[in-house]
């Protein structure tokens, strides 16, 4: 993989961002049950990343979102973006890795998202049953991570946005 500068995500690189995520996505992105999740909740400080080559161009990025899960705590990953240029050389899953072990050492238990479970599988999620996202959602892309052994045990419910 070739050197990259992974840093927490900043103030300043908001709307680079978006559009990296514009690039990558298919118009209307936002218009996803999970975006209702995130609306007007900022995304966790320290876990949310960005991924620069070495002229400082955004290669990457992903961010992190709290969330309930019943009455419990979880990060919501997502999205995740590599740039077309930057796609294929394992950076996506070097996001994936250091934004969740980044998550597990700042005291969170469980990790979620919303995607497809042959990709996801290799970073250890599998899909989440009794757990219910927001529709349209299809149940079989609900997959989880657990930070700490046995934290998604018999956790089932509605993913509800964060309110602390």
């Amino acid at each position: 993989m070739q050197q990259f500068g992974i840093r927490p995500e900043e103030p300043d690189d908001w709307w680079e961002v978006e559009a990296l995520y514009d690039l990558c996505f298919a118009p209307g992105r936002e218009a996803l049950s999970s975006y209702r999740l995130r609306d007007d909740v900022p995304p966790v400080q320290g876990l949310s990343m960005v991924a620069r080559d070495g002229q400082g161009i955004l290669a990457g990025a992903i961010r992190f979102w709290p969330v309930h899960v019943g009455d419990h705590d979880a990060l919501l990953l997502g999205p995740v973006a590599v740039h077309p240029t930057h796609q294929g050389e394992g950076l996506g899953g070097y996001l994936i890795h250091e934004g969740v072990e980044a998550g597990r050492r700042m005291g969170w238990h469980r990790v979620m998202l919303v995607g497809d479970a042959p990709y996801y599988a290799r970073f250890g999620f599998t899909r989440l049953l009794g757990v219910e996202m927001p529709p349209p959602t299809n149940p079989e892309r609900i997959l989880g991570m657990e930070l700490t052994d046995g934290t998604w045990v018999g956790i089932t419910g509605s993913v509800t946005r964060w309110s602390r």
